[in-house]
């Protein structure tokens, strides 16, 4: 008995492709964001075991990095998206190198009282960070009308940073603004998977894709170590 050409349809078949290469480039940007946390761990953990890099930081050095910080997280997306490739990287690895000489002497003090917490604190930025991508991944809602509202909250949180720091010095404070800047990256978080993920285009070129998961790794390194951070200072907050 002789059956007839197997007829498929079109659409499926481009839908098909589109969910292999999305998965595919997303898995880019996963594992390009996990090269750049264990590298600024890495790099903390040498900060963290020298002296004279613990020095360095103590003083006026610290600032130019938390300026070179916000500076290169305000202009690095611009540039990934217009530059080259190892434009792309370049800002990239600046980025996750600036953060883990600063991180360093934060890691020297944590690894004195208990070396735990930095496990603890990783372990929950983990797991909320991976719950919070996976809703921003699955969910139908459209989340980009709250591109605004987080830009606005982040600057507050800075404001709120730096006058706790130099005016306020409340350990109560601070520990109600760790506990906010968590639940707003976690957030955060969501919002920027599921921008990544609408940024996917099956007919991207490979440099196009490629600067595109690049970028999609610096915004998502960002917000995790913005939880680690603050979830670490939550533990040792509570631990005193």
């Amino acid at each position: 008995m002789r059956h007839g050409p197997i007829s498929r349809n079109p659409a499926a078949v481009d839908a098909a492709a589109v969910d292999i290469g999305l998965r595919s480039y997303m898995l880019r940007v996963y594992n390009y964001m996990a090269l750049g946390v264990a590298f600024t761990g890495a790099l903390a953990m040498l900060v963290a075991m020298s002296p004279a890099a613990l020095q360095l930081m103590m003083g006026p050095f610290k600032w130019v990095l938390f300026i070179g910080i916000l500076g290169l997280g305000w202009f690095a997306p611009k540039l990934m998206m217009t530059r080259s490739v190892a434009a792309a990287q370049g800002c990239f690895w600046a980025y996750a190198a600036m953060w883990g000489a600063l991180l360093g002497p934060m890691f020297a003090v944590y690894a004195q009282q208990d070396p735990m917490m930095l496990v603890r604190a990783f372990l929950m930025a983990s797991a909320a960070f991976a719950g919070t991508s996976l809703l921003g991944y699955t969910t139908k809602k459209d989340l980009s009308g709250l591109g605004t509202f987080f830009m606005m909250a982040t600057i507050g949180v800075l404001i709120a940073l730096l006058v706790n720091v130099f005016f306020i010095q409340s350990t109560g404070f601070e520990l109600v603004l760790s506990i906010g800047v968590v639940l707003l990256f976690s957030a955060m978080t969501a919002y920027e998977t599921q921008m990544i993920k609408n940024m996917y285009a099956q007919g991207d070129l490979g440099e196009v894709q490629s600067r595109k998961a690049i970028f999609g790794a610096f915004m998502l390194y960002g917000s995790f170590i913005t939880l680690f951070i603050w979830i670490l200072n939550i533990l040792g907050i509570m631990r005193e």
